[in-house]
């Protein structure tokens, strides 16, 4: 199993839209090394959502439900999607500086590169953000 964070602006596609919905295919990646983490997703990964910009918070945890496939907003073979599923809302959002502030995650894209709109995690980083959320998921 591997472990993600994706990131979108609320006022584009918020956690709460996310909910509501369930699942949606992840579009809009225009950047090759994001593209080819979308391509190393596989059916059943973890993925924090958090949102950019604005809030620069944590706000929940999806469930790769399918792996990539062209993504239907463009004809541009060279782009994908994978669908997400919404899975839960951490109890408590994490923050951004709040990541900052944790020595153990200093090396994770979302500080070094910011602008990576899909970054993976290795599993120590993902269960720290976990513990951070105040969230249990089952299995990890």
């Amino acid at each position: 199993m591997n472990f993600w964070l994706v990131k979108q602006e609320p006022t584009k596609y918020s956690w709460d839209e996310f909910v509501h919905d369930k699942e949606t295919y992840w579009d809009g990646v225009r950047n090759y090394q994001a593209r080819n983490n979308l391509k190393a997703m596989k059916k059943g990964d973890y993925a924090f959502y958090y949102h950019s910009v604005s809030d620069k918070k944590i706000m929940g945890i999806a469930k790769v439900a399918k792996e990539f496939y062209q993504d239907p907003t463009t004809p541009d073979e060279r782009w994908v999607v994978v669908d997400l599923k919404a899975v839960k809302p951490l109890k408590n959002q994490v923050s951004l500086e709040q990541i900052k502030g944790e020595k153990s995650l200093e090396d994770i894209a979302l500080i070094k590169q910011s602008r990576l709109s899909v970054s993976p995690l290795t599993p120590k980083e993902f269960k720290i953000i976990l513990k951070m959320g105040s969230t249990n998921l089952t299995g990890i």
